[in-house]
């Protein structure tokens, strides 16, 4: 018996009934749905730290001391890097020795002054090289404790940029440090926006990595409107903490007046 196409097609159609599939009828364009997150005009969120910052060396030297490592929890204070200190503690000895010869000077002219055995310009020049002797010590401790890099604040490592025994220059960047406080949301809206959107503003950020849906409000704007793209920037914050969230996930914020405002336009 031969079987012809067009007797196939209504089993086929049968087939695909019971097994729950969409069949396009004959001569139609079937429906392709969108790919999640590709809407192009969904108002994309960033999460960010609050805040978080690189922090750099502050002299030449070779690292003796690396305590930072990726994801680790530091306390604002806590020792990052040790840099080789054997350089500046020797000028910060020097300039202490001269310190205390200047003042010993200036105790022993200003003595002096009080019998009339050593004229004003005698003391006031004293004087000045027990400042300028002064001003010395004060730079060297500065510069010692330059071999010290502290986190500036409590937080997480989020990058290591050097290791252990590496010669690194002034303004060298060695390690990414993000806070461990509340999350900030940084996002743009259309400027037409701005007849609904306010300080204090509630909306809804719908997290990419977590697949959650998070409550929030605008916690700051942008003085200025972006000409070109017409949009601007503000800023929000959750309204709950929320331990799942991480600095750089990323998500698209629900506003309940946009679809609103956006049929006025």
């Amino acid at each position: 018996m031969t079987v012809r196409p067009k007797d196939l097609v209504p089993a086929a159609l049968c087939l695909l009934a019971m097994t729950g599939t969409a069949v396009a009828a004959p001569g139609a364009t079937p429906a392709v749905a969108p790919p999640v997150g590709t809407d192009p005009g969904a108002i994309r969120v960033l999460l960010s730290a609050d805040p978080e910052s690189t922090v750099a060396a502050t002299m030449n030297g070779t690292i003796v001391r690396l305590a930072a490592t990726l994801g680790q929890p530091v306390g604002k204070g806590r020792v990052l890097v040790q840099m080789d200190c054997a350089e500046p503690r020797a000028r910060q000895g020097m300039a202490e020795a001269e310190l205390a010869g200047a003042i010993e000077t200036l105790q022993a002219k200003s003595a002096l002054r009080k019998l009339d055995a050593v004229g004003d310009t005698e003391l006031n020049l004293a004087r000045a090289a027990a400042d300028r002797a002064a001003s010395a010590a004060t730079l060297a401790r500065t510069e010692v404790s330059y071999c010290t890099v502290e986190a500036p604040f409590s937080g997480r490592v989020a990058r290591v940029y050097v290791r252990q025994h590496e010669s690194v220059s002034a303004g060298a960047p060695l390690v990414d440090l993000v806070s461990d406080g509340p999350i900030k949301l940084r996002l743009n809206i259309p400027s037409t926006m701005l007849r609904a959107v306010k300080i204090g503003t509630p909306f809804k950020v719908n997290v990419s990595e977590t697949g959650k849906s998070y409550d929030a409000r605008v916690s700051a704007m942008n003085s200025r409107v972006d000409a070109v793209a017409q949009s601007i920037e503000i800023e929000g914050r959750l309204q709950a903490p929320a331990a799942d969230l991480l600095p750089g996930m990323s998500g698209v914020a629900q506003f309940p007046m946009a679809a609103t405002v956006t049929q006025t336009r």
